[in-house]
């Protein structure tokens, strides 16, 4: 209790904070992949057009994905 005003105080506790969550790796924009394997062995596929490591020849179906998982479809 405070001598001067009687209103009860007490320390500010620190909160823990709350761990992060689990996000795509963070890549500078100066990122160059020479292939897909290259870019699916740095585990950043696929990748959305506009992030790091995005280019043209990697999209192949110029879609804004590149280095994504294709199914062959069955015969």
């Amino acid at each position: 209790m405070h001598k001067e005003t009687g209103a009860l105080h007490c320390p500010k506790r620190e909160e823990a904070e709350a761990p992060a969550p689990q996000a795509r790796p963070i890549r500078s924009r100066e990122v160059y992949y020479r292939g897909c394997r290259e870019a699916r062995a740095a585990g950043v596929t696929p990748i959305r057009r506009g992030e790091p490591g995005y280019r043209e020849g990697l999209d192949g179906d110029n879609d804004g994905w590149a280095c994504e998982r294709y199914t062959r479809p069955r015969r």
